[in-house]
């Protein structure tokens, strides 16, 4: 589902009661308010969907698939989200 779907869906679920701009403003202020959040460490929660977190990665030693050789892979923060068990369920009973 692409953006366009998403904000169709919503505005159909709502029974009209909220504009497709409405909605394109809030899931473009939703999109920013995690960001910034993330960013500053903080977590996240999105309602009934999941829980967006940080998580710190130690460096490590990879390898180049083509050649062999050992790189070294510095420590970074990455985006982590853990859905809700609710969804998890939905998806996995396709009900």
């Amino acid at each position: 589902m692409n953006q366009s779907q998403l904000i169709n869906a919503i505005h159909e679920d709502a029974n009209g009661s909220l504009t497709k701009t409405v909605i394109q403003r809030v899931l473009i202020a939703l999109a920013n308010v995690a960001q910034e959040a993330l960013a500053n460490g903080d977590e996240v929660t999105i309602p009934g969907v999941a829980k967006l977190t940080v998580k710190e990665r130690a460096a490590r030693t990879g390898r180049n698939p083509q050649t062999g050789e050992t790189v070294e892979i510095p420590a970074k923060r990455v985006a982590r989200a853990s859905f809700v068990k609710a969804l998890k369920e939905r998806v996995q009973g396709g009900a």
